[in-house]
């Protein structure tokens, strides 16, 4: 009891069995190829860089990473994301390559997150970044590939919030508290407490417009009167501009066909401090954390060197399991059974050339292998 005690594993990380990374695989290549069809071109970065790196992509909670010291004294961290490795990677590798340049990914991440439904310390995320390209044409190609990677799934009551960061940004500036105080509604608006949020506007005392302001962007939510509340409500300095290409980026995307899975959410802050235009997030039925999310990060390829516009977004795919509800297909193949293990060892071979799993059982007892395929859920292919 002691020694299998000492075997169970840490707390946010968890096994595959058999069925359940069937369906892992599964969703991940559909979504890969996905990705590909749509010109993304794949990319892998390292498990682990400098923790320098990772600071550069202004992680708002740098607790948050698992850090580690090599045989050198570096401080190196696991990566929390990877919008920022790939940042990196494009101002060091690719930096003669035309523009705009399409990578996506499918990669591990590690961060340290109080244990709850949807939550993990690691986990698989899948995301493209489109780099090089500022205009409203690329917020629109990959907010649309984000509905219909979701669509591919198989997920079908989920919306996409839009939100926008100068928008928001200006109001949190006009409320004129100190940094800690910021940084304390910022929390509660990215984890949608309203509890705490009202805890803090009684505590540093807000109120008139800069209460109704800050309450509007936590619970106003919904299409063109989310807009009309904007313009209505006292815009921060350069927020106007800001709002018109977010609206812009709507219709785009109605004109698409895909507006009923998009809405309006102001108070969207992501978990990085990178963002600097368009902001999305996508909510599922049942579950209590974000689906996917990105937006638009033009200024953080600027701290590599490297000056670039860039707009991107990452799905969890642990999180799209849970949505969908399923533990993977039941495989379906044979059990190629016989008493010559060259026969069956060549008809298994038939079999998988057709795209078919193909098991051996090598024996003379054809009802043994009937057993023995009723349980593995497979067909009997019995070779004389």
């Amino acid at each position: 009891m002691e020694y299998r005690a000492k075997l169970i594993i840490p707390e946010g990380v968890r096994d595959l069995l058999p069925e359940e990374a069937r369906a892992f695989r599964k969703i991940e290549r559909r979504i890969m190829d996905f990705f590909v069809k749509w010109g993304y071109e794949e990319v892998i970065t390292p498990t682990f860089e400098f923790l320098e790196t990772f600071q550069q992509g202004a992680l708002r909670d740098q607790e948050s990473l698992y850090k580690f010291i090599d045989r050198r004294g570096k401080i190196l961290a696991l990566r929390p994301e990877m919008t920022t490795p790939i940042a990196r990677l494009v101002a060091t590798s690719l930096r003669n390559r035309p523009l705009p340049l399409r990578l996506c990914y499918s990669a591990r991440v590690f961060r340290y997150e109080l244990p709850q439904k949807g939550r993990w310390q690691e986990f698989q995320q899948l995301g493209v970044e489109l780099l090089g390209d500022g205009g409203k044409a690329a917020d629109v190609e990959v907010l649309a590939l984000a509905i219909e990677v979701l669509l591919l799934a198989g997920v079908r009551d989920f919306r996409l919030g839009l939100g926008q960061v100068a928008v928001t940004k200006g109001v949190l500036a006009a409320l004129e508290l100190p940094e800690e105080g910021v940084e304390e509604i910022k929390g509660a608006l990215l984890t949608k407490n309203l509890v705490k949020l009202n805890s803090l506007i009684e505590h540093y005392g807000l109120k008139g417009q800069k209460r109704k302001q800050l309450e509007a962007l936590a619970t106003l939510r919904g299409k063109k009167e989310v807009l009309a509340w904007a313009r209505e409500g006292g815009l921060p300095e350069g927020a106007a501009s800001a709002l018109a290409r977010l609206e812009e980026v709507w219709r785009e995307l109605v004109a698409c066909g895909l507006g009923n899975w998009v809405f309006f959410d102001l108070g969207i802050l992501r978990d990085f401090d990178y963002y600097t235009g368009i902001v999305f997030e996508g909510y599922a039925e049942g579950l209590g954390a974000p689906l996917c999310g990105g937006g638009r990060y033009d200024g953080l390829l600027e701290r590599f060197g490297y000056p670039l516009p860039a707009v991107g977004f990452a799905l969890g795919l642990e999180r799209l399991l849970m949505v969908l509800g399923e533990r993977g297909e039941e495989r379906k193949g044979f059990l190629v059974a016989g008493p010559s293990f060259p026969e069956i060892s060549a008809r298994a071979r038939e079999v998988r050339a057709s795209g078919v799993p193909a098991v051996l059982f090598l024996g003379e007892d054809r009802a043994l292998a009937e057993e023995q395929a009723r349980k593995r859920g497979l067909s009997l292919l019995w070779v004389e």
